[in-house]
């Protein structure tokens, strides 16, 4: 998996699975993850909390974070992603502000949050006026009882943070390796480095998954046109855009449009 700016076609989506490595990576949802068995890390900024089956944690948008897995045998958790707008009273919270710790502990977690995270991954798509009242329940639980700090306080000032942070910034431009190393102050050689050995792809593969997690979004949830989304997404040209997403979805980008709008009809 590479790291990306996520983005997400339902205001609530959910994925119930095995914990796994997850490599640095931010979206503009929240994010909460309630462990169902055994454990992981959650790493957010220089810091790593631990959460143990039962734990809570919790990533305001646009943070940077990611996943580790060291316990043996299964780890299990439900993983929410929760589109902020659906949170006017705390939109301004929500960008300005960050849980000082992510994780609510097991033994300070109320049994009707737990409920409404199990409940968010059972309810239908169509009873959103539900889904949206379960949600804002974990969201007011959340601002009522966690420490809340500036979101500069957790940031990370190293490579990594930096990298993913400007490319989140940037990837709908024209940029290079040789820029960005010039623009964080670093050498291309160990930015090159950085990118193979912690993301395990190179700087061409990684802005161009991100470019495509964009394109995607944009093709499930509007009718703009291939041309325009080329450009839109950042790539130079319409055929290195088909090229691209075919070699990732095996499908060009007007036959995953048209696939999706088909599932959508049945």
């Amino acid at each position: 998996m590479y790291p990306a700016y996520e983005t997400r076609n339902k205001e609530i989506a959910y994925e119930y699975k095995d914990s796994v490595h997850v490599p640095p990576h931010l979206h503009e949802a929240i994010e909460v993850v309630y462990v169902i068995k055994g454990s992981v890390e959650l790493g957010v900024g220089k810091e790593l909390y631990h959460l143990n089956e039962g734990d809570l944690g919790v990533v305001f948008p646009n943070i940077i974070h990611h996943y580790q897995v060291f316990a043996e045998g299964e780890n299990t958790a439900i993983y929410l992603f929760i589109e902020p707008t659906l949170f006017t009273g705390f939109l301004e919270d929500l960008k300005l502000y960050c849980p000082e710790n992510p994780v609510i502990t097991k033994e300070n977690l109320q049994s009707d949050i737990v409920s409404a995270v199990k409940m968010l991954t059972k309810i239908d798509a169509e009873k959103s006026l539900m889904s949206h009242a379960y949600a804002q329940m974990i969201l007011a639980y959340v601002f009522t009882n966690v420490k809340l700090v500036e979101k500069d306080s957790v940031k990370d000032d190293n490579l990594i943070y930096n990298a993913v942070s400007y490319v989140a910034t940037n990837f709908r431009e024209s940029i290079s390796l040789e820029n960005m190393a010039q623009d964080l102050g670093v050498s291309k050689y160990v930015l090159s480095r950085m990118f193979a050995k912690t993301f395990h792809c190179n700087f061409c593969k990684y802005v161009n998954k991100i470019r495509l997690n964009y394109a995607v979004s944009y093709l499930e949830n509007s009718d703009i046109s291939i041309t325009e989304l080329c450009l839109e997404c950042g790539f130079d040209s319409q055929r290195t855009f088909n090229r691209v997403f075919k070699e990732e979805y095996k499908m060009t980008p007007r036959e995953y449009r048209y696939h999706i709008h088909a599932g959508m009809r049945k």
